[in-house]
């Protein structure tokens, strides 16, 4: 095969799209995978790679949405139903994730999030919900980013059961503003490219409009059930980017990029095993255009309080992150392909109003090659504020 057939292949597997982290990943080392002796004669470093998977994820597709291994301690970012379902009146959360800091040291993906809700009692049984998010996500050498700031409600109704056992449905919706941007001299394109690596005096392809906002609207469903203080259940599902807003630098052209759809179900539970040992399982599956991803496991938490009803205990987990993708009539890409893409394991202290969690992905997809010594890791940090309820339990602990 000639060097420019093995360019033009190059280019292709890099314009093919997976709008998960998890899949992203997969398919980035497919194109290293691919290219492997097109890269030793180009002298390409892994850096350079990375530069252009996201150079042109960020030009042709309809790009990924953010998300955490610690996703049931992100619960606004994962389903406004989930605004003001707690124990406590109100809630701060942060985020922090740190992906591929092995391969991009310095140019390492970085997500940051936080939020704040409350609820308010309506009627008897009733709950009304309000918070607001705000997030940012960072992408390599480029600095490509995204922040968006959001605005949640929710309201909770009593479906069946009695003050300390109850089963309630909760529906809610949010609506926000994000800002898209890129650092345009900081791109390399393939034109700037030859037998001698990268050339920066070659002309790259011109981007119209490398900074601008737009509408972003969602909503969500909740079930949960309140058998007692240690034993409950619940379900969920969230339909993200109803309105699909243009995300292309583009512009609103014929180039112009719309966001699928992203369908969200989750679910999960805290069920007591002995006194001050629970089991709570979690998991979530997430839907986009052709993209599938599921993560799914489990922790255990010990009560470390003088009591099991001191909120003081320590948890730890592991999770199984997949990937699935399915045919996708805008490429060439066809059949249905499952992609393992890492191990997650997990801790959380809760002391009284605080609960500190840390997680670490550990890759088991081909791109572990490319960064041997770092996956991703999470901080997570929630600060409950609480007072006096003469409603009972009314929602699970997350």
């Amino acid at each position: 095969m000639g060097y420019k057939q093995k360019n033009k292949g190059f280019k292709t597997a890099i314009q093919k799209s997976y709008y998960f982290y998890a899949s992203i990943q997969i398919k980035i080392q497919l194109i290293l995978a691919d290219n492997f002796n097109l890269l030793i004669k180009m002298k390409y470093s892994f850096k350079l790679v990375f530069t252009l998977v996201a150079v042109v994820l960020t030009m042709e597709i309809s790009a990924q949405d953010i998300h955490f291994s610690q996703f049931y301690m992100s619960p606004l970012n994962l389903n406004p139903a989930m605004t003001g379902v707690m124990n406590c009146k109100n809630r701060f959360i942060a985020n922090y994730r740190n992906q591929w800091a092995g391969a991009l040291q310095a140019n390492a993906y970085n997500t940051y999030s936080i939020s704040y809700d409350q609820k308010t009692p309506i009627g008897r049984e009733d709950y009304f919900g309000i918070g607001g998010t705000l997030w940012s996500d960072v992408a390599g050498e480029s600095r490509f980013g995204t922040t968006q700031g959001r605005i949640s409600l929710s309201y909770s109704k009593k479906m069946s059961g009695y003050r300390q056992k109850a089963s309630y449905l909760v529906i809610g919706a949010d609506a926000g503003i994000s800002q898209r941007r890129i650092r345009e001299n900081d791109l390399r394109w393939p034109s700037q490219i030859d037998a001698n690596g990268f050339d920066p005096s070659k002309l790259g392809q011109d981007i119209p409009d490398n900074d601008f906002i737009y509408p972003d609207i969602s909503a969500g469903l909740l079930w949960f059930s309140v058998m007692n203080k240690y034993t409950n259940w619940y379900l969920g599902a969230a339909i993200h980017h109803l309105n699909q807003p243009n995300v292309s630098f583009f512009g609103d052209g014929s180039k112009g990029v719309n966001l699928y759809n992203r369908i969200t179900l989750h679910g999960g539970g805290q069920f007591e095993m002995k006194p001050k040992i629970s089991f709570l399982p979690f998991a979530v599956f997430m839907m986009q255009g052709p993209h599938r991803e599921f993560n799914g496991g489990a922790s255990f938490r010990f009560a470390l309080g003088p009591s099991r009803t001191s909120n003081q205990s320590w948890q730890i987990g592991a999770w199984y992150r997949l990937g699935i993708q399915d045919d996708d009539p805008t490429t060439d890409d066809n059949g249905v392909k499952l992609h393992s893409d890492a191990v997650i394991l997990s801790t959380r202290f809760n002391y009284e109003n605080f609960g500190i969690g840390f997680s670490y992905d550990l890759t088991v997809s081909g791109l572990a090659a490319a960064s041997p010594a770092n996956g991703a890791f999470e901080f997570s940090l929630t600060y409950d504020i609480c007072g006096p309820e003469n409603r009972g339990v009314y929602c699970p602990r997350f």
